[in-house]
């Protein structure tokens, strides 16, 4: 049933190419504020980390060379330490021939902080993570890395600050000299500065000429265009943080922060201005992502990569020849029915219509879109010839009802819809590994333009779940026929409500009479074949390769050479 990956052939000729060789040598260094590693380690909080887990494996699989820095919070080890034991730990600390730590250290404010490491590694897939909880560090900077995407603006400076120039320091000490850098995201733009401070001493050149050479090495992939997504941070701040290593560079803290200045109010350092600024090439996450960046940010030239999934780890149907796709998901359906009992004590029919809503609860991913009209929901409930179910999911913390999205939810199904939906706590991805695969619609509902990509419902349609989606994202790319069904107003239920009392309820109910060669089998098995053959992290991987990673080796050598 699964195709070969039509990519295998291209990645063995590459191999063969001096630019191959020149990356076994001097490989990629790919850092990323997040990595879904593992569903218990919270190394990862969204899209991004899942994104970067899936195509740090991917390169792995392939055999490219490529090294990962992230950073490892407190939180995960905590949550290890009781959860697994050593031996089955896939993290190691990071020590030298004599099984010593390896330790780097970073001016910060007046202070030298130190910064150990921890490897994680999974079928030739590794990540340094980077930790300062050490006892040498001030209690203040021990917490630098206590917690992913910490609410303390201070603090999440610190944390960039130690991602980028401590996590190239660390690679340096390893003795990794990568021919490229890559910012996935904007978090890890300080470690540009590495780079220039590098080109400066070896190339005996002023901070402005080096800043110029130091982009011959960095590319940079920008993966949101909502505000909330641009890390600020003030100037004042980042020049007191980084007067000390400014020093040691013969500039000011302040010359350094203003690399990233904001057009529209030169107070505040920009991350995402910072890493366009320090980078010759620079992407977007798909092709609607890149039209609307253009938009935001006119004076880029952004190439066009549209994020895919590591199908081995999201394929639930697989190679399974002597079984259709029907069968296939029945088997995973019924997984998702006994955890729904399991979790809720709610007994669900293999004949129920199911739409899952999961993900991470943000406004712009509008979680309720589809109880905006719960009387009209329960109208088309009770009318329904088969029985409509609905599954809610997201990240949970503590007090899961301190998110104001959580707490409607549940406030709706207690009140009104306690036999028809459930929310399920701790979204993560075994959960997610579940719902992807058993659900009959995957809801994805984000304001038009906000959502990058969207690679969730990638998975789902991996596994024959159909979507119900609006056209935002990768969804701008495909015809909506051959995935399920396109909401046209983005910001009212209006139209789920109609589809799914017009379309998809009499789709369903047909498929349930003949499901061998139902219009709903025929769609699961497009959307299955069109994620395979063109939504996948090694179509990614290969387009980085030819769009971003061999010409900028390139362009380095050939700048070197001038």
């Amino acid at each position: 049933m699964q195709t070969p990956n039509k990519h295998n052939d291209w990645f063995l000729e590459f191999k063969k190419s001096d630019e191959y060789k020149t990356f076994t040598q001097n490989p990629v260094a790919y850092f990323c504020a997040e990595y879904a590693l593992d569903a218990t380690l919270p190394t990862y909080a969204g899209g991004l980390g899942i994104l970067a887990g899936d195509f740090i494996r991917e390169t792995a699989m392939q055999g490219f060379p490529l090294i990962a820095v992230g950073m490892f919070y407190k939180e995960a080890q905590s949550i290890l330490s009781k959860k697994q034991s050593s031996e089955e730990k896939k993290l190691k600390l990071v020590t030298d021939k004599n099984n010593e730590e390896i330790v780097v250290l970073f001016p910060l404010e007046e202070r030298m902080v130190h910064i150990k490491a921890w490897e994680w590694e999974e079928d030739g897939a590794k990540v340094y993570l980077l930790d300062t909880d050490l006892e040498e560090n001030d209690p203040i900077d021990r917490d630098i890395t206590k917690q992913l995407y910490n609410d303390n603006r201070d603090l999440r400076l610190k944390q960039e600050i130690i991602l980028g120039l401590g996590g190239f320091r660390m690679l340096a000490r390893l003795g990794y000299h990568a021919s490229v850098y890559h910012l996935n995201e904007s978090h890890s733009a300080f470690l540009a500065l590495e780079l220039v401070r590098h080109e400066m001493e070896h190339q005996r050149i002023d901070f402005k000429q080096a800043c110029e050479y130091a982009k011959k090495h960095l590319i940079f992939t920008n993966h949101t265009l909502v505000p909330e997504g641009q890390e600020l941070f003030a100037i004042d701040r980042v020049s007191l943080f980084m007067e000390q290593y400014a020093e040691e560079m013969g500039v000011s803290g302040k010359r350094i922060a203003e690399l990233g200045a904001q057009k529209e109010n030169p107070n505040l350092l920009s991350m995402t201005t910072l890493s366009f600024k320090l980078s010759s090439k620079s992407s977007a996450v798909s092709t609607l992502h890149a039209v609307k960046a253009k938009k935001i940010w006119p004076e880029e030239v952004m190439e066009s990569i549209t994020n895919g999934i590591f199908i081995k780890r999201w394929d639930k149907v697989g190679n399974q020849s002597s079984k259709n796709i029907v069968e296939c998901h029945l088997e995973n359906k019924k997984n998702l029915l006994n955890l729904v009992k399991k979790e809720t004590g709610q007994e669900w029919s293999e004949e129920d219509l199911i739409f899952v809503w999961a993900r991470r609860m943000v406004e712009y991913k509008q979680p309720t879109l589809i109880l905006d009209d719960t009387e009209k929901l329960l109208e088309i409930i009770k009318n329904s010839p088969v029985p409509i179910k609905i599954i809610f999911s997201g990240p949970t913390g503590e007090n899961e009802n301190e998110n104001p999205f959580i707490f409607k939810i549940k406030q709706i199904i207690e009140e009104k819809l306690r036999t028809n939906a459930v929310f399920l706590p701790n979204y993560n991805t075994a959960l997610a590994e579940v719902l992807v695969a058993g659900g009959d619609v995957w809801l994805n509902t984000p304001k038009v333009g906000f959502e990058a990509c969207g690679t969730s419902g990638m998975k789902a349609g991996l596994n024959g779940v159909l979507a119900l989606s609006t056209n935002d994202g990768w969804i701008y790319e495909v015809k909506p026929e051959d995935v399920g069904w396109v909401i046209g107003d983005s910001e009212s239920g209006k139209d789920i409500y109609s589809l799914i009392e017009k379309e998809i309820i009499p789709t369903y109910t047909l498929h349930l009479k003949n499901q061998s060669n139902s219009l709903w089998t025929q769609k699961m098995e497009r959307a299955r074949s069109l994620i395979l053959e063109n939504f996948s992290t090694s179509r990614m991987l290969k387009e980085y390769i030819e769009k971003l990673y061999t010409p900028t080796l390139k362009q380095k050598h050939t700048h070197r050479e001038g």
